[in-house]
């Protein structure tokens, strides 16, 4: 797989874990339940990583790489899929990854907050 540092960089950020979701055929990354990255495959088979951004920054993204498509099977506002066998720069999915883990950690409450970087600072 392309970016293939991908999985540690989500797994090192505060809180997150990952699972596999039988039913979609995909891999989720969660923090408190709540999923900013998925991992899976088109109506085609084509491997995709769906990350949720700003819809603003998404759109421009959009614009400026052919291989970034609005959310596959998801929120076309709020979710952004990159094709994996495109040519998205690695910074660039760096970039959306660590938005993707920002928005959903801050939508978090500030106790659940303080917890979860609490619990990176004892490990």
């Amino acid at each position: 797989m392309k970016y293939e540092w991908l999985d540690e960089h989500l797994l090192n950020k505060p809180g997150v874990h990952k699972d596999y979701k039988v039913e979609w055929s995909m891999i989720r990354y969660m923090v408190r339940g709540k999923m900013f990255v998925t991992q899976g495959g088109d109506n085609h088979g084509k491997p995709i990583l769906t990350l949720k951004l700003r819809p603003e920054h998404g759109a421009v993204l959009r614009q400026q790489y052919k291989d970034i498509i609005p959310g596959y099977y998801m929120n076309k506002e709020h979710w952004n899929s990159i094709y994996l066998e495109g040519d998205v720069p690695d910074d660039v999915v760096r970039q959306m990854a660590d938005e993707a883990y920002e928005l959903i950690f801050a939508g978090l409450t500030k106790s659940a907050q303080k917890e979860i970087l609490g619990e990176s600072n004892q490990a």
